[in-house]
C-alpha cells in the first residue's frame, strides 16, 4: 500500500490532467520507481504461501476474481506506461485510457479483496466452502471505493511534493478535497465494520479493551488535522507522509478487529502457519531479502529525488 498506492492513484487521478506536458510530468516523476514498487505485492503473496498456506488455499478460491481482476489492470497499467511514448497522439491517447482504467481496476479489486476477506469467508474443515460471487457485497464494494480514493489522495499529494507550478497548485486543490472524502471513507467504514461480526464489536467496544482501541480514532483525528495545517501552509513534503500515516492508522484499526485471525472468524495465525522449520528456513532468506530491496529501493528514491520539470526531468 506505501510502495504502490501513489503510483495507482496518479493513474486514477490522471484524467483530471489533460495537458499532455503535464501526463508526461506526471509519468516523469515515478517512472525511476513504479515497477520497483510492485516487487512488494510479489513478495507478499509469495509470502503468504509460503508462511500461512493454509491461508492461501482458503483466501485464494474466495478471492479468484478481485485478484484476477487487479493482476489485468495491472497489466494494462503496465503495458500502457510504456507503449505511451511510442506512438502517435491518437495511440497515446488510447493508452492514457488504458493507464487509468488499469489503475483503477487495481485498486477497486485490492479494496474489494480487503473487504472480502474482513467481512468473513465461509469455511468447512480446512477449504473454502462459500461461491464464486461471495467476495461481492455491499461492504466490499465500500472498502473498495474507499481505497481508490485513499490511494487518490497519495497520488495528489505525491505531485504536491514532486511537481511545481501551476501542476503542484492543482495537486494542492485535489489534495483537499479528497482528504475529506477519505475522512468521510474511514468513517463509514469504521462505522460498518463492527456490525459484520459480534467479535469486532465486541473488541473495540468491550472493558478494558477500549482503552487500548480509543488511541486509533484519536490518533486519525491527530493526523488528519496535521495534514489539514500542512495543505493550508503549503509545505511539499509533510502530507504525503502524513497521507501515509493515515493509511497505517487506518490498517491498524483493522488489525485490531481480525486479530488473531487471518481468515476472519476461521482460521487464526496459528492454525495457518507453516511447520517451524519451514518458517525459520523462509526467514533465513527474508532477513537477506528484504534489507537488500529495501536498500536498493531507498537509493533508487534517493537518487532521484527532487522535484520533476516539464522537458527536463528530476533536478
Amino acid at each position: 500500500m506505501v510502495m504502490d498506492g501513489f503510483d495507482l492513484g496518479l493513474g486514477i487521478l490522471f484524467p483530471l490532467f489533460p495537458e499532455k506536458a503535464e501526463r508526461d510530468v506526471i509519468m516523469n516523476s515515478v517512472a525511476p520507481v513504479w515497477d520497483g514498487n510492485e516487487t512488494w505485492l510479489v513478495l507478499g503473496g509469495g509470502g503468504l504461501m509460503a508462511a500461512f498456506p493454509l491461508a492461501y488455499a482458503v483466501l485464494m478460491p474466495a478471492l479468484y476474481t478481485p485478484v484476477v481482476a487487479m493482476l489485468i489492470g495491472l497489466i494494462f497499467r503496465g503495458v500502457a506506461f510504456e507503449f505511451r511514448w511510442r506512438t502517435t497522439q491518437g495511440g497515446r491517447n488510447r493508452w492514457d485510457v488504458a493507464f487509468t482504467g488499469g489503475s483503477l481496476l487495481a485498486a477497486l479489486a485490492q479494496g474489494i479483496a480487503l473487504g472480502a476477506i474482513l467481512q468473513g469467508i465461509h469455511v468447512e474443515g480446512r477449504q473454502y466452502a462459500g461461491g464464486w460471487w461471495d467476495w461481492l457485497t455491499p461492504f466490499s464494494i465500500l472498502t473498495g471505493l474507499a481505497l481508490a480514493v485513499g490511494y487518490a489522495l497519495l497520488g495528489a499529494t505525491w505531485l504536491v511534493m514532486k511537481t511545481e507550478g501551476a501542476l503542484r497548485d492543482k495537486a494542492y486543490r485535489l489534495s483537499w478535497s479528497l482528504l475529506f472524502v477519505m475522512l468521510g471513507a474511514i468513517g463509514v467504514v469504521s462505522i460498518a465494520t463492527p456490525f459484520l461480526h459480534v467479535h469486532y464489536t465486541e473488541r473495540w467496544f468491550s472493558w478494558p479493551n477500549i482503552i487500548l482501541t480509543a488511541p486509533v480514532p484519536i490518533a486519525v483525528a491527530a493526523v488528519a488535522a496535521l495534514l489539514l495545517r500542512s495543505l493550508a501552509n503549503k509545505w511539499d513534503h509533510q502530507p504525503f507522509f502524513l497521507s501515509l500515516a493515515l493509511f497505517a492508522l487506518s490498517y491498524a484499526g483493522l488489525g485490531i478487529s481480525m486479530f488473531p485471525y487471518i481468515v476472519p472468524q476461521s482460521i487464526t495465525i496459528w492454525q495457518a502457519a507453516s511447520p517451524e522449520n519451514s518458517q525459520l528456513f523462509m526467514l533465513a532468506g527474508v532477513a537477506v531479502l528484504i534489507p537488500l530491496i529495501l536498500g536498493y529501493t531507498a537509493w533508487a528514491y534517493w537518487v532521484f529525488r527532487g522535484k520533476v520539470r516539464a522537458g527536463s526531468g528530476y533536478h
